[in-house]
């Protein structure tokens, strides 16, 4: 598969009042084919999150958007573009990161979560140091990590809960 050159389309989505960032790489070719991010149909991330939050699995964009702010969620990816093969996190080429302090200062964000460890190395690398965040790497939700379970996804993520109380 050969590499292309993608540009983030999708707005954050935050609200002065969110909490916690959770923050993903770059939308994969299905997320960007649905709209959204995590629109692959096997992604678990919003079935993990809407049981995690006690709620019903948001089906639509704007569902979703409403489960997240409803939780004081902030979501976005790391990077605003970057040459990458498919959905291969680690063919990421050429990156270059999104303006995420400007977000960070319109918000109440406690914490700052990576849906993945190469979101979370890419954080480190090139956004840390301006945001003065450390980042706490979660497992990837991807159908494409099959190794993590459901059961431990969930419990890996149980560790937003507190900064949402």
């Amino acid at each position: 598969m050969e590499r292309e050159r993608v540009l983030h389309e999708f707005a954050p989505v935050f609200d002065r009042h969110s909490r916690v960032l959770i923050l993903g790489t770059i939308p994969s070719p299905k997320s960007r084919e649905n709209g959204f991010y995590y629109g692959h149909p096997q992604n678990r991330f919003w079935r993990v999150l809407s049981a995690l939050l006690g709620e019903t699995l948001p089906e639509t964009r704007e569902a979703r958007i409403a489960l997240l702010l409803r939780h004081h969620i902030a979501l976005w990816d790391v990077l605003r573009s970057c040459e990458i093969c498919g959905a291969s996190d680690s063919s990421i080429r050429n990156a270059v990161p999104n303006p995420l302090s400007a977000l960070l200062c319109k918000t109440e964000i406690r914490a700052v979560f990576a849906s993945g460890q190469k979101a979370a190395a890419l954080y480190r690398r090139f956004q840390q140091a301006e945001t003065g965040m450390e980042i706490h790497a979660l497992p990837s939700t991807s159908p494409a990590n099959c190794r993590i379970s459901y059961p431990e996804l969930l419990r890996a993520y149980s560790v937003l809960l507190p900064y949402l109380e």
